[in-house]
């Protein structure tokens, strides 16, 4: 099983494997699973990015997230989603690698110094 977001819903994707059984050897064999983003886990390729980019680019911290998807009837801990998150950035590496690589071999490079205000600026 599989969960996915599909924009506006969710989906439960579900993977039937049949099984089949050999009577000359007693072996029983049966299809691969698909390959998943999280090895053993619910969240399909469409949730993950949907997850990562309400986080990152919509700014929508992961209780809201999670009160959000509560609504549409789908019941996520922020735990989970937070987990999540920090498997998308494992998964992430690779192209963040290349990325600083292609950065870094400027001739020069150009910094934002504008300041942000922030709600707690004590913090």
């Amino acid at each position: 099983m599989q969960l996915e977001w599909v924009p506006g819903s969710f989906q439960v994707i579900r993977h039937v494997r049949p099984k089949l059984c050999c009577t000359g050897c007693d072996a029983i064999v049966q299809a691969a699973a698909p390959s998943r983003p999280i090895d053993r886990g619910l969240a399909g390729p469409g949730l993950l990015a949907h997850v990562v980019t309400a986080k990152f680019c919509d700014h929508l911290p992961l209780y809201r997230q999670s009160e959000i998807y509560g609504r549409e009837g789908v019941e996520l801990d922020r735990s989970a989603l937070a987990k999540w998150v920090g498997d998308a950035n494992q998964l992430l590496q690779p192209l963040v690698e290349v990325l600083r690589r292609y950065v870094m071999a400027a001739d020069k490079l150009h910094g934002d110094d504008t300041p942000v205000p922030v709600l707690a600026p004590e913090l």
